[in-house]
């Protein structure tokens, strides 16, 4: 037997925690002695201290965990909990090497005030091109609020123009506009090249129209996954307020090489601009 002490020490934990285990129900002592009230466990109650520290690990409330452990909670029961829970934490890690990602741009953007080349800056007109898309809606241009909108937009679409029979012709083209409710939120547009055979289209989501042109239009290319696009983007920001050029919309973003690697995505930044 172990003295609560001992017991803490070999299960990693504190003895406080281990007091409120006692205290709730969840890991009684094998042993109290009714003179002085010390609290004695066996080595065999680390198995379950054990389970109960990785069920709290995994998010589940003390409640639950001792339902688990005291086998209140059916096979099947216990594996939809912890099919969820698995989903709940990946998707929180997702989330948080998205923002990850946001930071280190951000943070490339500062260390790069000042340097950031220009050179690839091109002013350029940009023709007319006929393009189905699907639009929705984004809570503002903020990268992390506009990739979890435009992937699962862009996944739809293909779906839709293969249910269809229309074959893409050229690259994808995403724009954006002011959403009409205002606050910051943005319409996003995914859209792709299509043959200007196909008809235009504006009866459901799935629409074909044709972009207008942009007669003048500051571009840069930019290189690696659109979640760290802003340093790029500001680049072609200073460059154009150094030229004599106002930005008159948002820039278009053209896909020219999209392969499974998101680092080797090669993407055009095209922004209208006006001489002032």
């Amino acid at each position: 037997m172990f003295t609560i002490g001992d017991f803490a020490r070999h299960g990693r934990v504190s003895v406080r925690m281990l007091r409120h285990y006692d205290a709730i129900g969840l890991l009684r002592p094998a042993h109290v002695d009714p003179a002085t009230g010390y609290r004695h466990y066996s080595a065999a109650q680390l198995s379950r201290l054990n389970r109960v520290i990785a069920l709290k690990e995994l998010g589940f409330t003390l409640q639950q965990v001792r339902d688990i452990v005291d086998e209140k909670v059916g096979t099947e029961e216990l594996r939809g909990m912890l099919r969820l829970r698995r989903a709940e934490l990946e998707a929180t890690v997702e989330a948080v090497a998205a923002r990850l990602v946001q930071v280190e741009a951000r943070l490339r953007s500062i260390e790069s005030e000042g340097h950031m080349p220009t050179d690839d800056v091109v002013i350029k007109r940009v023709p007319a091109v006929r393009v189905a898309e699907l639009t929705a809606t984004a809570a503002s241009f903020d990268p992390q609020d506009i990739s979890p909108v435009i992937t699962p937009l862009y996944e739809e679409l293909f779906r839709r123009l293969d249910a269809a029979g229309i074959t893409p012709t050229g690259p994808g083209v995403a724009y954006y506009e002011d959403a009409p409710e205002g606050g910051g939120a943005i319409s996003v547009h995914a859209s792709v090249q299509v043959s200007v055979s196909a008809p235009p289209r504006d009866g459901d989501d799935l629409r074909i129209l044709d972009l207008p042109p942009i007669d003048h239009a500051a571009t840069i290319v930019h290189r690696g996954p659109m979640d760290a696009v802003v340093p790029t983007a500001q680049a072609l920001a200073h460059w154009i307020d150094g030229n004599g050029y106002r930005s008159t919309g948002y820039p278009r973003e053209i896909t020219l090489e999209c392969p499974e690697n998101r680092a080797e995505w090669v993407t055009e930044l095209q922004t209208p601009v006006v001489q002032v």
